[in-house]
C-alpha cells in the first residue's frame, strides 16, 4: 500500500511537471503570437483551484493525467469554436499555428536535455570501463588484454564508461588501437574486432562489431563537464527519441505486441521503483517519459499537436482550411481513439499485475 502511494506521489510530480512544461511551451509561443490564452489548466475535469491574472485563468483540475492550454477560437473539445479577433488561434497564419503546436512538445524535449545536463553534472552511476571476463574467441584476450585492465582509449577517443566501449568500437572500421591501464602502467594493443550476431532489445538478429569483453561491475559516478555534459544530453534525447519511434514502428508492423504497452499504472509502477533506486534514476525515468510524451504528441492523430500541424500544413499548401465537418469529425475519432488507447494500456496494467 505504502509503495502504491508513494509510486503515486512520484508519478503525479513527474507527469505534473511534464505537462507543465508541454502546456507552457504553448503559451509562451502563442504570447509570443500575440494569441490570447483563456486558460492554463493542470489536469482535466473540474477546476479545484483557479486564479485570473492578465487574462489567463490558471487552475488545477481534478484528474491529474494531462493538462491543456485553452487558446482563444481553439478549443480541442468543442473543434468547431471559432473566433475572427485578431488576437485569437484561429486568425493566425498557419505557419505560425504550427509554431505554437511544435513548441508544445519542443517543450518536453527540452525538459530532458534539462534533466540529462543535471544528470551529467551530479553524476551518472556508471559501470567502470574494467575487463571483468573474456567471451569465448575473444579479440581483446588474444590481443594479450587481461582481467582488471581499464580501457581508457580507443583509437585515441577517451573512454569514460562502459557503455562508450561498444558505441566507439562500432563507430570505427577495421583495426582498432586500445590503450588501457595495467598496474598502473598505461599499455596499448591493436585488435580486429569480430563481427557476431547478436540481438536487439527487439529481439532481433543484428550484428555488431564485439572484441569479446565483459564488465568487472564496479560502479562509478561519471561526472561531466559543461560541453561534455550538452553533448551528453543531446546524444541522450536523440537516442530516446529514436528508440520511441522503432517502438512505434515495430508495433504498427507487429513485431512488438501490443500486450506491451504501459498506462497510467505503469508509470505509477515504475515511478516508485526508480523513486527507490535513487534520484538519479528517478531523473532519468521523467527524461524519458518526457522525450515520450514529446513524440507522441507529434504523431499525426487528430487531437493531438501532430494532428493539427497536419491540419494547418493541409491549409498551408492547398491555401484553406480544411472542411469544417471533416475537421469536426476527425477530431472526434482522434479523441475516441485516445480514449480507447488509454483504457487498452491500463487493462495491459491490470493484467500484468493479475499475472504477477
Amino acid at each position: 500500500m505504502l509503495n502504491s502511494l508513494s509510486g503515486f506521489i512520484y508519478a503525479f510530480l513527474a507527469l505534473s511537471l511534464m505537462v507543465c512544461f508541454h502546456e507552457f511551451g504553448h503559451f509562451i509561443a502563442a504570447r509570443i503570437f500575440k494569441v490570447k490564452v483563456e486558460v492554463f489548466s493542470i489536469g482535466f475535469g473540474r477546476k479545484l483551484l483557479k486564479k485570473v491574472w492578465g487574462g489567463t485563468e490558471y487552475c488545477i483540475s481534478a484528474i491529474p493525467l494531462g493538462g491543456y492550454v485553452q487558446m482563444k477560437g481553439q478549443n480541442d473539445f468543442d473543434p468547431n469554436v471559432r473566433s475572427a479577433d485578431i488576437d485569437s488561434y484561429n486568425a493566425k497564419s498557419p505557419w505560425k499555428r504550427i509554431i505554437i503546436l511544435f513548441a508544445g512538445p519542443f517543450a518536453n524535449f527540452f525538459l530532458a536535455f534539462l534533466l540529462y545536463m543535471a544528470m551529467a553534472n551530479i553524476g551518472i552511476p556508471s559501470l567502470v570501463p574494467q575487463i571483468g571476463g573474456f567471451s569465448e574467441d575473444s579479440a581483446a584476450k588474444e590481443a594479450g588484454l587481461q582481467v582488471n585492465d581499464t580501457i581508457k582509449a580507443i583509437n585515441g577517443i577517451e573512454i569514460k564508461v562502459w557503455q562508450d566501449i561498444k558505441k566507439v568500437v562500432n563507430e570505427n572500421s577495421g583495426e582498432i588501437e586500445l590503450f588501457f591501464l595495467r598496474d598502473g602502467a598505461l599499455l596499448n594493443a591493436r585488435l580486429t574486432p569480430k563481427v557476431l550476431e547478436t540481438k536487439n532489445i527487439f529481439g532481433e538478429s543484428v550484428h555488431e562489431r564485439l572484441i569479446g569483453i565483459q564488465p568487472s561491475n564496479v560502479i562509478f559516478s561519471a561526472r561531466y563537464g559543461v560541453l561534455e555534459s550538452v553533448n551528453y544530453a543531446l546524444e541522450e534525447v536523440a537516442q530516446a527519441s529514436i528508440l520511441i519511434f522503432k517502438s512505434l514502428q515495430k508495433l504498427i508492423t507487429g513485431d512488438v505486441s501490443p500486450k506491451e504497452l504501459g498506462g497510467i499504472i505503469a508509470i505509477v509502477d515504475i515511478s516508485g521503483e526508480a523513486a527507490k533506486a535513487g534520484f538519479i534514476v528517478f531523473l532519468s525515468f521523467v527524461a524519458i517519459i518526457s522525450v515520450n510524451l514529446g513524440v507522441i504528441n507529434l504523431l499525426p492523430i487528430p487531437a493531438l499537436d501532430g494532428g493539427h500541424i497536419i491540419f494547418n500544413l493541409y491549409e498551408m499548401i492547398f491555401k484553406k482550411a480544411p472542411n469544417e465537418k471533416v475537421f469536426y469529425y476527425l477530431t472526434l475519432a482522434g479523441w475516441i481513439f485516445l480514449i480507447l488507447l488509454f483504457a487498452f494500456t491500463v487493462f495491459n496494467d491490470i493484467a500484468r499485475i493479475l499475472a504477477g
